[in-house]
């Protein structure tokens, strides 16, 4: 697969993308928040409130984009325009000032994200190829998830503290956007007389609901994304009140649970071929639950390093089955916008914890409200079974899941090789 040019630049771009942005979120947004500013449970969840509501809006317009420019020059102008926002970051004085500058990087650089998440149907077809792409993709995202807040801790250690992540930030958002610019692909996008964007939008939007798959696929992502909302509130408070270590744990613990997560996207083409059905995404949902509460069910550095290491395991799975679920149940035409939708619900799942994390917290305390988080996704995605295998009989009769799979080459011009 990687002897594909177009694939290769991809997946560098993916890599070198990821380094930054976890470490900038991981060592840089967290880090300053409850290290620099020492924000407590409630202020650090109106951060990531802010900053989910801006990345939904950034999702949003990227999948409109994507669909009318391709997802390559969506990436490029994206990664261009956190270079700004993470230099401001920089030079934050204050935390009033902070705030609304992490809401605006979030803005810009999700749609990173949602361009990243929409390439594979430009470079392959077939479901073994979207698979393998996928994986890849997700698996260079993971491998930089290993290295990315690992190398965070090391910069923020040498550079005077977690200010110093955005400048690496801005220098890998400039990377991934020249390795972007060799990607050559069918980018033209759909015709769009009028351009109306809002339109454009909500007929996404009709489509991602009314089809009974795409709609099982979102919401279960969804799912899975409002149990861990805790985390984004709280995930920073449990190393430093519960485990109570120094910032630097949050990136190499992380890093660890990056070791599971290119471990997991490297598994996924290596297991039966029907974990690719809405059973097989509702069985690994309700185990990504399982992973979280294994996470932070101890204070034990040792314990909590494994549980890292097992929930990424399982999430590294899951990522690129959604993604290549909801490619196969996407019209070619629409996959920006579905891409979007799936996103943007991701953001919406992480948000609507965030009303209701910091007051549990003070109530039961920090690690039983995430351990909660993790029951609940178990819960709801065991009890969507039998909507599950509804979502595959009538997948199985579009041809989807059963019979031989038949590989199609990528268009001519989207797979320049590599001699």
């Amino acid at each position: 697969m990687l002897r594909n040019r177009n694939i290769l630049f991809v997946v560098l771009a993916r890599f070198v993308s990821r380094v930054g942005g976890s470490a900038a979120f991981f060592i840089g947004t967290w880090g300053m928040a409850a290290y620099t500013f020492h924000a407590s449970a409630s202020t650090l969840a109106w951060v990531m409130a802010g900053n989910s509501i801006a990345a939904i809006v950034g999702s949003m317009v990227a999948g409109v984009m994507i669909d009318r420019v391709g997802p390559r020059r969506v990436l490029i102008a994206a990664e261009l325009l956190t270079i700004p926002c993470a230099i401001a970051l920089v030079f934050a004085p204050t935390f009033a000032i902070f705030v609304p500058l992490a809401w605006l990087f979030g803005l810009v650089g999700t749609p990173t994200f949602t361009a990243g998440s929409a390439f594979a149907p430009f470079l392959v077809s077939g479901r073994d190829d979207l698979e393998s792409v996928n994986a890849l993709i997700e698996g260079a995202g993971s491998l930089a998830f290993v290295l990315g807040p690992a190398a965070g801790a090391v910069v923020a250690g040498w550079g005077g503290g977690p200010r110093a992540v955005f400048v690496a930030m801005a220098i890998s958002s400039a990377g991934a956007a020249a390795l972007a610019w060799f990607v050559h692909i069918d980018d033209g996008g759909t015709e769009h007389i009028e351009h109306d964007s809002w339109a454009e939008f909500k007929e996404g939007l009709r489509l991602s609901y009314s089809t009974a798959s795409l709609r099982y696929f979102i919401l279960t992502g969804t799912a899975v994304w409002f149990g861990f909302g805790a985390f984004s509130a709280l995930e920073p408070l449990f190393y430093r009140d519960v485990v109570k270590v120094g910032v630097e744990w949050i990136g190499w613990i992380n890093s660890a649970f990056g070791v599971g997560l290119v471990s997991g996207a490297a598994l996924l083409p290596r297991l039966p071929r029907k974990i690719v059905s809405a059973k097989g995404l509702a069985i690994m949902t309700a185990l990504t639950g399982l992973g979280a509460i294994l996470y932070v069910g101890s204070t034990d550095l040792r314990l909590i390093c494994a549980g890292a290491v097992v929930w990424g395991l399982v999430i590294g799975a899951l990522d690129p089955l959604l993604r290549t679920l909801l490619h196969l149940s996407s019209p070619q035409e629409y996959v920006g916008r579905i891409v979007g939708t799936s996103q943007y619900h991701r953001n919406a799942g992480e948000l609507i914890p965030l009303a209701i994390a910091p007051t549990l917290a003070v109530l039961i305390g920090v690690q039983p409200t995430l351990i909660v988080g993790g029951l609940l996704v178990t819960v709801v995605a065991l009890a969507s079974l039998p909507i599950a295998a509804r979502v595959d009989r009538g997948l199985r009769a579009q041809g989807l899941l059963a019979g031989p799979v038949v590989r199609v080459e990528p268009t001519v011009g989207l797979g320049d090789e590599i001699l």
